[in-house]
């Protein structure tokens, strides 16, 4: 009988300590859907900016674009339109969101997958600030080091 109340504790304690907070589950439902990135644009520096992003496409690429979360599986893609600069088609992705307690900012993570859900790279990944999130408007932003001084992306989504 101990060793029953025993197992059944450690199992208990397991799966609490494993399962995500409501503030998480509320944002990966919020995020489920598609999204089309509107805008993207840099705070924080004065200038005209050009940037690749994600090791994939120039920045105004992914104006327009579509993304897509499911959260039941974390998967999802983000849908470039084929134009003169830039490469079109589907990017497949496994995403998260991870709360920071420390400065309680939540961020979305993705990594790159193939259509088979397999990592293709090499563990590397993405974070992004989720500075706004509703039902309607998602805005994400990162921090960029540009000669030595601070550069913030701004991606302004809205759900479609």
């Amino acid at each position: 009988m101990k060793k029953m109340i025993l197992l059944l504790a450690a199992v208990c304690m397991l799966t609490t300590s494993c399962s995500v907070s409501k503030a998480v589950h509320k944002k990966r439902n919020l995020l489920s859907g598609t999204w089309i990135l509107n805008d993207v644009s840099y705070e924080n520096n004065t200038g005209n900016f050009k940037a690749t992003l994600f090791n994939d496409a120039e920045d105004i690429c992914f104006e327009g674009s579509n993304w897509f979360f499911r959260d039941n599986n974390s998967t999802g893609r983000y849908t470039i339109a084929p134009s003169t600069l830039c490469q079109a088609g589907d990017r497949y992705i496994r995403w998260s969101v991870v709360d920071r307690e420390e400065n309680y900012t939540s961020q979305l993570q993705f990594k790159f997958i193939d259509e088979k859900n397999k990592d293709i790279s090499g563990g590397l990944g993405y974070r992004l600030n989720i500075t706004a999130l509703t039902d309607q408007e998602m805005t994400l932003k990162s921090n960029n080091n540009v000669d030595g001084e601070t550069v913030t992306i701004v991606y302004n989504f809205t759900k479609k």
